[in-house]
């Protein structure tokens, strides 16, 4: 094989790397960076906008330039889990649970309606037995108007009335 021959079979040779190469590398004109002249411009780009970017600091709860760590984040979650649950048992801590406790104690839910069905109402016009309405105004304390009488009766007139007579 003459020396020509040979140093033509390595520049082929060299030539299949560097397309192997610029094949892994890819394109410049398909970096999403705004400057493309170079691998070294557009990794320099990406490191000033990370520098740049939103820093952790998670003893800022009202900053708009950084954000909490996510195991903070978690722990604020986890402390808001269990306000809301406010100690309650485990059986009954997802509202699956609370839903599947409701839909087995129909009698329950029965009883709690029926309780509320017979309560004196304040916002809405309701009919009552006299016997619910002597006991609904003996709990708070007050009388019938029919012990009352007339509350549009005008004293006044009766008063010169009685005073002529």
């Amino acid at each position: 094989m003459s020396l020509q021959t040979q140093i033509h079979s390595l520049v082929i040779r060299i030539a299949d790397e560097f397309k192997a190469v610029y094949s892994n590398i890819g394109s410049l004109a398909s970096l999403s960076t705004i400057d493309k002249s170079s691998l070294v411009a557009a990794i320099n780009e990406l490191e000033a906008a990370i520098t740049s970017a939103a820093l952790i600091d998670d003893l800022d709860p009202g900053s708009t330039t950084s954000t909490y760590s996510s195991s903070k984040i978690v722990t604020l979650l986890d402390d808001l889990r269990t306000n809301i649950l406010g100690g309650a048992d485990p059986a009954y801590d997802t509202l699956l649970e609370l839903q599947q406790a409701i839909e087995n104690d129909q009698t329950g839910i029965a009883a709690i309606t029926a309780a509320l069905d017979v309560r004196v109402r304040f916002d809405a016009p309701q009919v009552l037995t006299t016997l619910e309405q002597e006991q609904a105004l003996s709990n708070i304390g007050a009388v019938a108007s029919s012990a009352i009488g007339d509350p549009e009766t005008d004293f006044v007139v009766l008063f010169e009335a009685a005073l002529i007579a």
